[in-house]
């Protein structure tokens, strides 16, 4: 049975083409010595596959003495890139110990009511490197991109969110990335099982679809999401409005919970191309079943509007700023 090594880091092996006269020349040169300091995974004519901790030096080996515009790379399924490219591959490296070591904490922001009740929170990764200084979750996530790590970066926060899902004992929005997913069963069963063991009710756990990209494949991501129904998980669907959240989606995925963008949020309440749009996802969320949410409040004319034209739930810092998880509440 084939072991699927996406969830942790594993070693990258890196395909490199050498092409040129002048540069095949020096090819039998390499192998012998890569092979004997155990490097060369294998090869095939003008193609060598090495492991990563050979690229460094390979590369200023095709810079000092190669004609290096001739010579390309690739590292699993992506496409031939120009070698002087690899640098930035190696420079971000530090994305896998990130995820091996969990240097990952949490923090929360609440979703209130129209009341302004506490309703839930949603949980926030935040990112260290190994010395511990902060780095930007936008870093953090195009540097998974990068290295093909984006499964496994989502799995641990995932992971991660779950573990502390039980300490906070309320309803919590925990994101995650749809296109990362291979395959439901296998992917997201891990999740599943953490939930069981740790006695948190599925009802209190809410899967939110985020994506900075374009989602292609929509059947696939109903088989996510249906693969968290059919277990009572719940899940909402985020920044409805922006990019591929569109009606024709919310209507095809019927999530639990609609999350207005906060580009129709902002400056609603005098504002009424806004209005028309709020009002207008607002209709299509109920005709799905979706509680209608919006994110992004800042101003208390906005959460008005809003809260009468019938929104249910509410995000922003005018509720309150992501923080930290206190110790009292995660007594609650």
């Amino acid at each position: 049975m084939h072991k699927c090594t996406s969830c942790n880091p594993t070693e990258l092996f890196y395909k490199i083409l050498i092409s040129g006269e002048n540069n095949l020349a020096h090819l039998p040169q390499l192998q012998s010595y890569l092979k004997s300091n155990d490097l060369l995974v294998n090869t095939h004519e003008n193609i060598i596959v090495v492991r990563e901790t050979a690229v460094a030096g390979l590369y200023d080996y095709f810079s000092d003495l190669m004609e290096i515009q001739s010579i390309y790379f690739k590292v699993d399924g992506s496409e031939w890139k120009p070698i002087n490219e690899v640098i930035e591959l190696l420079e971000i490296k530090w994305i896998d110990q990130v995820i091996l070591k969990n240097n990952i904490t949490f923090h929360i922001q609440p979703i209130v009511t129209g009341r302004q009740e506490v309703f839930a929170y949603e949980m926030l990764a935040r990112f260290r490197n190994d010395d511990g200084n902060s780095v930007a979750p936008y870093e953090v996530f195009k540097a998974a991109k990068k290295r093909n790590r984006t499964y496994a970066l989502d799995r641990v926060c995932r992971m991660t969110a779950v573990r502390n899902a039980a300490a906070i004992r309320k309803k919590v929005f925990i994101n995650f990335i749809p296109t990362s997913i291979y395959s439901p069963e296998h992917c997201l069963r891990t999740t599943v099982q953490l939930a069981t063991q740790l006695g948190i009710p599925f009802s209190q756990l809410v899967f939110e679809v985020v994506e900075t990209e374009s989602v292609d494949d929509i059947e696939h991501l109903k088989k996510i999401l249906t693969y968290y129904r059919d277990r009572g998980l719940h899940y909402a669907l985020d920044d409805v409005g922006e990019g591929f959240s569109t009606i024709e989606v919310l209507e095809q995925l019927m999530p639990t919970y609609m999350k207005l963008d906060m580009k129709f949020v902002q400056g609603v309440s005098d504002d009424p191309t806004k209005q028309a749009a709020a009002k207008k996802f607002l209709n299509a969320a109920l005709q799905v079943g979706a509680i209608p949410l919006a994110e992004g409040i800042e101003k208390w004319a906005d959460f008005e509007w809003l809260n009468e034209v019938g929104y249910e739930l509410f995000q922003g810092y005018l509720f309150g700023k992501p923080g930290p998880i206190p110790a009292v509440l995660a007594k609650k």
